[in-house]
C-alpha cells in the first residue's frame, strides 16, 4: 500500500468537493473532518494549508492524521507549501501536492512530489477514483506506458512477444 502523505492546498481544494463553499464560515473545519475521514479509510497523513489566518489563531492545530497549517495575511498557502517542499529536500519524492494551482503544481513537479488535481482529489474524498487526465498515455487501468514496462520487465516478459515463453 502506498503510504505518501499529502499536502493540500485547502480554500484550493474546497469550492472543488460538492456541499462545501469558500463563503462558509466554518469551511476550513468542514473540510477538515472530511480529510479525518479520509485518513481514517486510508491510513494517510494530511497537512493541509489554508490563507488568510485571523490573528490570535494558532498556526498549526493537529486533528489526528490531519494537521492544519493557517497562513496570516500577508504570506499565502501557495507559498508556505512551496517552502514545505523546499524543507523536505530530497524527501519531497515521497509526498502527494493536492492543487489545481499551476504554480504549486510546478513547484511540486521540480521538487519531485507527486501531483494531484483538486478535482480528482475530491472524487477521492468522495470515494471515487481518480480521473487520470493528466496523462494522455495512460491505460484505462491508469498505468502510465512506462509503469506498465516497469512491471512487464518486473515479471520477466520480452517486449517483442506478448505470448508466455517456453520453459
Amino acid at each position: 500500500m502506498n503510504h505518501m502523505p499529502y499536502l493540500i492546498d485547502g480554500h484550493n481544494l474546497i469550492p472543488k468537493i460538492p456541499g462545501l463553499s469558500l463563503v462558509e464560515i466554518d469551511d476550513e473545519l468542514h473540510l477538515v473532518e472530511l480529510l479525518q475521514d479520509f485518513c481514517r479509510r486510508t491510513q494517510k497523513r494530511v497537512e493541509v494549508y489554508f490563507d488568510n489566518a485571523p490573528p490570535g489563531q494558532p498556526l498549526a492545530r493537529s486533528y489526528g492524521n490531519v494537521l492544519a497549517r493557517f497562513v496570516r495575511q500577508g504570506s499565502s498557502a501557495d507559498r508556505a507549501i512551496r517552502d514545505r517542499l523546499r524543507r523536505l529536500g530530497r524527501e519531497a519524492r515521497n509526498w502527494i501536492v493536492v492543487s489545481s494551482d499551476r504554480e504549486v503544481q510546478a513547484a511540486a513537479r521540480a521538487a519531485r512530489a507527486e501531483v494531484i488535481s483538486s478535482e480528482d482529489f475530491s472524487a477521492l474524498l468522495q470515494g471515487n477514483p481518480p480521473r487520470r487526465t493528466g496523462d494522455p498515455g495512460a491505460r484505462p487501468d491508469g498505468l502510465a506506458p512506462e509503469e506498465v514496462d516497469e512491471w512487464m520487465d518486473f515479471f520477466g516478459f520480452d517486449d517483442d512477444s506478448s505470448t508466455e515463453r517456453d520453459p
